[in-house]
Order: structure tokens, then C-alpha cells, then sequence
């Protein structure tokens, strides 16, 4: 059997009890010229592959995936994004933070 996360509530006798969801709200997402992106690459917990990491993107996660389309699709390679990272297989940091400063994005 599966069990509910209910936040550690689990009964209440209190009759104007209600149980509020701490759910984080989905933040709208800055445009290019305010995000602050951070271009690294990394290796760790990752079996000695590379990866080029892009952090720090602020919005939606509809916008975060298209961005990883649109840079996995320029370096002609896979990858993912999730959690507000964009993972691109291979070291392409400088190809990466070149495309997103072209398109008007804060990268380091």
C-alpha cells in the first residue's frame, strides 16, 4: 500500500480545522535581460561523463523545457531540464553561454 504525504497530519479534532497545501506557486518567467544563468560544467554523481549545467533559470517549467530543446538542439546532443537546470551532455560551455548571451540572457 501506498501512503499519502499529508504533512504529518494526521487527525484533527479541532472543528475549524483546514489542511493548507505548502505547495511553492509556479513563478512567472523573467524575461532574458533579468535572468542570472550560471554556465559550469560538471562531473560528479555522473559515472566520469560530462555535463554542461545551466543554472539559475526563474519561471515556468514549460519555458525552462523549451530553452533545453532550443540549446540541446544547437549543440546537436541530448540532455534534460528539470528542477530549474538545464542539462546538455558533452562541454559546451562556451557555445552555450555564447547562444544565451546572443539571445539577450545574463549568462556567466
Amino acid at each position: 500500500m501506498s501512503k499519502k504525504r499529508s504533512g504529518g497530519i494526521v487527525y484533527s479534532t479541532n472543528p475549524e480545522f483546514s489542511y493548507e497545501n505548502d505547495a511553492p506557486e509556479e513563478q512567472n518567467t523573467l524575461p532574458p535581460a533579468q535572468q542570472q544563468l550560471k554556465v559550469k560544467l560538471d562531473t560528479k554523481q555522473r559515472a566520469g561523463k560530462t555535463v554542461t549545467v545551466v543554472e539559475g533559470f526563474i519561471g515556468k517549467n514549460e519555458d525552462l523545457e523549451k530553452l533545453g530543446k532550443e540549446l540541446k538542439t544547437k549543440c546537436g546532443t541530448g540532455g534534460s531540464a528539470k528542477d530549474g537546470l538545464v542539462l546538455i551532455q558533452g562541454d559546451y560551455r562556451e557555445k552555450v553561454l555564447k547562444w544565451l548571451q546572443d539571445w539577450g540572457y545574463k549568462a556567466k
